[in-house]
């Protein structure tokens, strides 16, 4: 070997290769394992046209009270 070269080792450019490799299995497995950001995004979408249900009847319910009991 010459003294005084540097530059990257084939075992460093492969390790470096296989911690991409974990990080990028990590980061797909958080986006859209099971309880991934989707899966997340999804159910909150769900609770919230749930509310949104409800509070219509809730509107719905009490505007029948009002006029039921004459007040305005």
């Amino acid at each position: 070997m010459l003294k005084g070269q540097k530059g990257i080792t084939l075992v460093a450019l492969v390790i470096t290769i296989v911690v991409l490799i974990i990080l990028a299995g990590i980061s797909i497995s958080m986006v859209l394992g099971q309880n991934g950001l989707f899966n997340k995004a999804k159910q909150g979408r769900e609770n919230y046209a749930a509310a949104a249900n409800q509070e219509q009847s809730d509107f719905t319910n009490v505007e029948k009270y009002i006029d039921d009991k004459g007040w305005e």
